[in-house]
C-alpha cells in the first residue's frame, strides 16, 4: 500500500512540472511580441526625429549677415603732414605759444551807442586772396574753410546750424558734411560686363559719392557789434560769428545765389586763429596772424544787413532790388556809422 502511495505522490510531481514547463513555454511568445511592439514604437519616435531633423535641414539657413551700410557724405580731409625738419630760416617758436589778447571789458552802462551788422566777403577781391592760399604747412592747409573744418572736426570748436545766426542748434561734422556735399545718390548705368555689346538694354545701380572742393567756397559772412564806450571814448567792433557760404547754380550752371552752411562763434575761434599766420605776399618780415587779420579788419567787405532803420530785419537785398544800389546803401550804412565817432569829437 505504502508503495502505491509513494508512486501516486511521484506521478503528481512529474505531472506538475510537466503543466509548469507547458505554462512557461505557452507565455514566451507574448513576451516576445510585447517586446516587438516596444521597439515598434521606438522606432516610430526615431523616424520622426529623423523626419524633423531632416525637415530642418531643407529649411532655408537664415542670412547671419548685416547688410553693407549705405554711403554717406564725407568731407575728407587731407592728414597734416609736420615736417622732420627745421622748415624756415630761423627758429619760429612764437607760433605754437602764441595767444590771443583778452577784450577790453565794456560796461552796459558805458555802451553809449551799439549796432550790428553784417558783413560779406568774397575771397575772389584782390585783398581777400589769402583766404584762398592753398600752401600746406605744420597746420595743414592754409586754405580758410580748411581752418574752420579742422578745428570743428577735432573738437576745437562747436559748429551751428545756419537756421539761425544766434548760436541756438549744435551741428556735428557729418551733419556739415551734408551741407557742403551732395548725399550719395543711385544711378542706372549700362551693364557692359551682361551686356558688352550694349544690344540688350540690360542696366545697373551705380552709387554717385561727390568730393569736397574748397575751392568752392567763395564767400563769407561776418556779424559783428559796433560798441562805442564813452568810458575810453572808443568805438570797438567786436566779431560775433563767422559762416561760410554754399554757392547755389541753376540747372545750367549759372549762379543763382548763396546760403550759408554753418555758423561758428569767433571768440572760440580765437585761440585757432592766432596760431595760424596770413599769407601776405607784400611783407615778408612780419607775417600776422587769422586773428590779427580779423581783430584790424585787414579784409575788404560790404556790408549786406544791420539794425540800422530796419525795422523788420531784413537783408539789404529784401528792400533793394538794384545790386549797385543794394551797394551804396551798405556803404551809406558804413559812413552813418563813422559820422557818429566823428560827430562826438569838436576840434
Amino acid at each position: 500500500m505504502k508503495n502505491r502511495i509513494i508512486k501516486l505522490c511521484l506521478l503528481l510531481t512529474v505531472m506538475a512540472f510537466a503543466t509548469a514547463e507547458a505554462d512557461a513555454q505557452a507565455k514566451k511568445p507574448n513576451r516576445t511580441t510585447k517586446k516587438r511592439t516596444t521597439t515598434a514604437k521606438k522606432g516610430g519616435t526615431t523616424n520622426r526625429t529623423n523626419n524633423a531633423a531632416n525637415t530642418a535641414a531643407i529649411a532655408p539657413p537664415v542670412d547671419t549677415v548685416k547688410p553693407a551700410p549705405p554711403p554717406t557724405a564725407e568731407i575728407k580731409i587731407p592728414t597734416i603732414k609736420r615736417s622732420l625738419r627745421n622748415d624756415n630760416a630761423i627758429e619760429r617758436n612764437l607760433v605754437k605759444d602764441r595767444l590771443p589778447l583778452p577784450y577790453e571789458h565794456i560796461r552796459e552802462d558805458d555802451a553809449a551807442y551799439m549796432q550790428r551788422v553784417w558783413r560779406e566777403i568774397d575771397v575772389h577781391e584782390k585783398m581777400n586772396l589769402a583766404f584762398v592760399y592753398k600752401a600746406d604747412g605744420d597746420q595743414g592747409n592754409q586754405r580758410f574753410i580748411n581752418i574752420l573744418l579742422n578745428a570743428v572736426k577735432n573738437d576745437s570748436i562747436t559748429a551751428f546750424s545756419a537756421d539761425d545766426d544766434r548760436f541756438t542748434t549744435p551741428m556735428t561734422f557729418q551733419q556739415i558734411s551734408e551741407q557742403l556735399v551732395a548725399k550719395p545718390r543711385i544711378i542706372q548705368v549700362p551693364d557692359l560686363v551682361a551686356d558688352p555689346l550694349g544690344d540688350k538694354g540690360i542696366m545697373r545701380d551705380t552709387t554717385i559719392i561727390e568730393e569736397f572742393n574748397p575751392d568752392k567756397v567763395e564767400r563769407y559772412w561776418i556779424k559783428e557789434d559796433v560798441v562805442f564806450d564813452r568810458e575810453s571814448s572808443r568805438m570797438h567792433t567786436r566779431i560775433l560769428g563767422i559762416a561760410p557760404l554754399k554757392t547755389i547754380s541753376n540747372d545750367d550752371g549759372s549762379f543763382r545765389d548763396v546760403t550759408p552752411v554753418f555758423w561758428v562763434y569767433y571768440p572760440d575761434l580765437r585761440p585757432v586763429f592766432a596760431k595760424h599766420e596770413v599769407y601776405n605776399g607784400k611783407n615778408y618780415g612780419a607775417r600776422m596772424s587769422w586773428e590779427e587779420l580779423f581783430e584790424s579788419h585787414m579784409f575788404s567787405s560790404r556790408i549786406i544787413k544791420s539794425t540800422i532803420s530796419n525795422p523788420n530785419d531784413e537783408f539789404i537785398k529784401s528792400y533793394v532790388k538794384d545790386p549797385i544800389l543794394a551797394l551804396l546803401e551798405g556803404e551809406n550804412i558804413k559812413e552813418r556809422i563813422f559820422n557818429y565817432e566823428q560827430d562826438l569829437w569838436s576840434y
